[in-house]
């Protein structure tokens, strides 16, 4: 992480709960904003269900506890806002207005400060309720019946919170005025997948398997991901590999060529394959089987 603190002395107040702003308020700290959380009497979910996580992602932050649906929660809360840049949260747009938080509303009382609203899909569909895994699910990120690997919806969304705090200061440097500002979690998961709706990560594709340079294959005692694209990585694979090449490019996608390096990599250990790496300048990394 860079040293540099773009957001020193900005003000961020959140009250996103979940993985995805407790992951941007994250970030926002590691770039000197000052974070403060405001989470409800019974908590924030993700305090149950992960509280080693909730504690690394809180880092820095200070935590209140709040009953906005109470009148002495509001009015804790009012007195919070004048001395905040910017508000994030993760509500419903329903729900903000239930709760006197409407942009609207907001904007009238502090003309300064800014909205950061993190929502489950854009516009009117913010409404309908869903989750990482179904935003994943939309853009073709779940295979068969396995659950993802990681929570590439909500944490893109962060990524994206962060960004639009990043514009929100911008913005009020230059009109003065603050800026409202939706993230959805749907177009976070749909941006994360534009390789594979590219055709880029699908098994006919250049790093969807296609490619005998960048795959993950056997070797004697584990496995090795192998990251050799470019045409110059490459031939220097291949000729480890004992293999000539007629075109770096072309002959990488022939099954004889895959097959030829799957050969060659089951017969060397990992310690092998590591010292081949470092000898040859060939991305790769070993892992256990």
């Amino acid at each position: 992480m860079s040293s540099t603190k773009p957001l020193r002395g900005v003000r961020v107040l959140s009250l996103a709960l979940n993985l995805p702003g407790p992951a941007a308020l994250m970030r926002l700290a590691q770039m000197g904003a000052r974070c403060t959380k405001v989470n409800p009497p019974a908590g924030d979910p993700m305090q149950h269900y992960t509280p080693d996580g909730y504690a690394l992602l809180h880092k820095g932050v200070v935590n209140k506890t709040l009953d906005l649906k109470s009148e002495a929660g509001q009015a804790a809360l009012h007195k919070l806002l004048p001395d905040t840049d910017v508000l994030l949260t993760s509500f419903r747009p329903s729900a903000l207005t239930k709760l006197g938080l409407s942009w609207k509303k907001l904007h009238k009382q502090y003309p300064a400060l800014s909205l950061i609203e993190v929502v489950g899909a854009p516009g009117p569909l913010a409404e309908i309720p869903g989750h990482d895994l179904t935003y994943q699910a939309e853009v073709g990120l779940v295979n068969g019946m396995d659950l993802p690997p990681s929570l590439f919806a909500d944490m893109g969304g962060a990524l994206m919170a962060s960004e639009a705090t990043l514009k929100a200061v911008i913005s009020l440097k230059i009109t003065g005025q603050g800026s409202r500002h939706e993230v959805a979690l749907s177009d976070a998961a749909a941006w994360l997948a534009l390789p594979r709706q590219l055709r880029m990560t699908t098994p006919d594709g250049a790093v969807g398997g296609a490619h005998a340079g960048y795959r993950v294959y056997a070797c004697k005692n584990g496995r090795v991901a192998v990251a050799a694209l470019e045409p110059h990585f490459a031939i220097s694979l291949c000729t480890a590999a004992g293999l000539t090449l007629t075109h770096p490019v072309k002959d990488l996608f022939k099954p004889e060529t895959q097959q030829a390096i799957a050969a060659f990599l089951a017969g060397k250990t990992r310690q092998q394959l590591d010292k081949l790496a470092a000898a040859q300048d060939i991305p790769l990394l070993t892992l256990p089987a």
